[in-house]
């Protein structure tokens, strides 16, 4: 059978084009890949090391969501303004520290709430009751109905040296299980007056909202801080010494508060240059500027313009240590207090009372502004 010779001829002439045309270039790739490449072997045991401290501390990690009551707009609204809510959502961080459902968190996580809920790491969610708040450390005791949890060991904050490694856990913005890292920046940080004379830990570990109540850890996988605020702009964070946490938080679960003691006095340091007028060979010790009528220390003799130099033969270098020694002192004991009065060292008996808040707005404790540096003096 004859074939058409059109198709036959077309055939060819394909045929003849192709294998007179170069075979074609291969696409270059977009990206260059790994050969199998390797961190240094110190490096890589570190990168290890961080990795299983992480996965070993997050089963204790909780998220803490809470629910409020919405508070009414102020000043007359327009006709037609939207209906407020009626009620506000926020989450925070918290951590297990008993494995039968007993967990920390902070005091401005839980403040007001209508109802607390726990979401743990496997996704389970418990209802949570708030067992103890204190709004001047900024802690706040939940406990929840389950039993056999994954706990997080508490440490010594006061073994915590500057420029150790640290992790921050926590569920910022809402990202759930987030991990940073960092270093102590610096132990004995003033918070605003919020720790009567406590220092909390500075770290530079990234403490953003939603971190707060979330555990601090060192390398040794204990907890030594309960992070609780950060600087406006994210580059400092504060957390709570976990020895401090460890000292309240048996008030918290026996009376729902902490009962701080009081004297009843204002403090300022001994100026410089008036140390000699006072008595004194260094400008050491507390200077009272005022004595409130009625008082715990009205009532046991401390008078205007004394100098406190020990508390029960505790010294008292400045104001820290005394409302250190004194909020720390149960209320109700009857402590020995040394003084300077009028360049003579006499003592006075004073029994300690129970701590007043005084009245103020309620101030949100999730960020603190950015530390400044000081102006300069002009010369005098």
């Amino acid at each position: 059978m004859r074939l058409p010779a059109l198709p036959v001829a077309l055939a060819l002439a394909l045929v003849v084009i192709q294998g007179a045309m170069p075979l074609a270039q291969a696409a270059e790739p977009l990206w260059k890949e790994s050969q199998g490449a390797t961190p240094p072997a110190d490096i890589a045991r570190l990168n290890d090391f961080m990795h299983d401290l992480s996965e070993r501390m997050k089963p204790s990690l909780v998220q803490v969501r809470v629910r409020r009551v919405a508070e009414p707009p102020e000043g007359e609204q327009p006709p037609n303004a939207p209906a407020p809510p009626d009620e506000r959502r926020s989450s925070g961080s918290g951590f297990v520290i008993r494995e039968d459902g007993y967990l920390v968190t902070n005091a401005h996580v839980v403040a007001d709430a209508e109802r607390i809920q726990v979401r743990l790491t496997d996704g389970r969610r418990f209802d949570a009751r708030l067992i103890g708040l204190d709004e001047r450390v900024d802690l706040a005791l939940l406990k929840i109905d389950a039993t056999g949890l994954p706990v997080a060991p508490l440490g010594d904050s006061n073994r915590t040296r500057v420029g150790e490694f640290v992790l921050a856990l926590g569920h910022p913005f809402g990202l759930e299980q987030t991990v940073s890292f960092g270093i102590v920046s610096r132990k004995g940080s003033p918070i605003q007056v919020a720790a009567p004379g406590f220092e909390f830990i500075q770290t530079d570990a990234a403490v953003n909202p939603g971190n707060s109540g979330g555990p601090l850890v060192n390398m040794a996988g204990e907890v030594v801080g309960v992070n609780s605020m950060a600087a406006v702009n994210g580059s400092i964070g504060f957390a709570i010494p976990v020895n401090l946490v460890k000292a309240l938080l048996p008030q918290l679960a026996e009376k729902g508060k902490v009962e701080w003691g009081w004297l009843g006095v204002t403090i300022a340091e001994v100026p410089d240059e008036e140390a000699a007028r006072f008595g004194l060979k260094e400008p050491k010790g507390v200077l009272i500027r005022q004595v409130a009528a009625g008082q715990p220390a009205d009532q046991g003799g401390i008078k205007a313009n004394d100098v406190v130099v020990s508390v029960d033969g505790a010294s008292v270098e400045g104001p820290r240590d005394l409302q250190r020694i004194i909020s720390s002192t149960p209320v109700g004991k009857v402590v020995k207090i040394s003084l300077m009065r009028e360049g003579k060292e006499t003592e006075v008996a004073v029994t300690v009372g129970a701590y007043q808040t005084p009245p103020m707005p309620r101030v949100p404790r999730r960020m603190v502004p950015a530390p400044r540096p000081p102006a300069p003096q002009q010369p005098r």
